[in-house]
């Protein structure tokens, strides 16, 4: 347990000392206006709340992927630790704050727009092409996932394939309404469901005396019963991707982006892994 109370307080430093500094590193202008101010259309481009804005990307970032991930990570054992921990701060944060607060500075943009401002038009097209598959990829395991986990929560009231065409209206609502009319007011509620929970297993982790192996030099190695058809490298980076660094991510800060009203904010939405 002492490996993972550590492991908190460093991502706590983190964000505390090394946002901080990639802050200073970006140029943070808290006079500037924002796009959602001088481009203010109320449908992609709403000023909104702070608080809700960093519910709803709190949202983005902790879906199936790094909750998932992490748990089957975690049958590596305590190097698990070393890479979320490390991974988070100085990659992942990194990654997660430059993308939002580069959408912010050219007008909201997408990132393969970004892409192109800064890598040529070659690089643009290439990344255009990959997020639409990344995306079909993504949206497939984010309806099957979701609709698999309903209806084992809810037994026999729906069947999969309902769950799944329900979850699939609801996106396609979310993105032809204005982002404050559906996002804007169901993500935060299951923003602060998930917080509700992560705080309920934390308290449960210590009133019930759950045991968390620690890191040591001889703990550092592959736990796995089958280590050999699951090596360290590269299966735990692979498996543990959105809980360190994710460049998916990326696709989802702009929308947050285009409804920061300061800039100042930036680092307190996007840092927030």
């Amino acid at each position: 347990m002492i490996s993972f109370c550590l492991s908190v307080v460093a991502l706590v430093l983190g964000y505390i000392l090394y946002s901080k500094f990639v802050e200073r590193i970006f140029e943070v202008d808290p006079n500037r206006k924002t796009p959602a101010i001088t481009m203010r259309d109320d449908v992609d481009y709403v000023p909104m709340p702070e608080w809700k804005i960093f519910l709803i990307q709190f949202l983005n970032i902790a879906g199936l992927g790094p909750i998932f991930g992490a748990v089957a990570g975690a049958m590596w054992g305590p190097s698990a630790f070393l890479w979320i921990v490390l991974g988070s701060i100085f990659a992942g944060g990194v990654h997660d704050y430059f993308s939002g607060m580069l959408s912010v500075k050219h007008g909201g943009e997408s990132i393969t727009e970004i892409t192109g401002r800064y890598l040529g038009d070659g690089m643009k097209q290439f990344m255009r092409a990959f997020t639409i598959l990344l995306m079909i990829m993504v949206g497939a395991v984010f309806i099957m996932g979701p609709a698999k986990i309903l209806n084992d929560m809810t037994g026999d009231i729906a069947t999969v394939t309902t769950w799944v065409w329900g979850i699939l209206i609801y996106y396609v609502l979310s993105t032809v309404l204005p982002i404050d009319k559906l996002i804007g007011k169901l993500y935060p509620l299951f923003g602060v469901a998930l917080l509700f929970m992560a705080l309920g297993l934390s308290v449960i982790m210590f009133t019930d005396g759950y045991v968390i192996p620690e890191i040591t030099l001889a703990s550092l190695t592959n736990m796995r019963t089958n280590a050999e058809s699951y090596p360290l490298f590269p299966m735990l980076f692979v498996t543990i991707a959105c809980g360190a660094i994710s460049g998916f991510h990326a696709s989802q800060s702009p929308m947050m982006a285009r409804c920061m009203t300061n800039e100042k904010q930036g680092r307190r939405i996007f840092t927030e892994r």
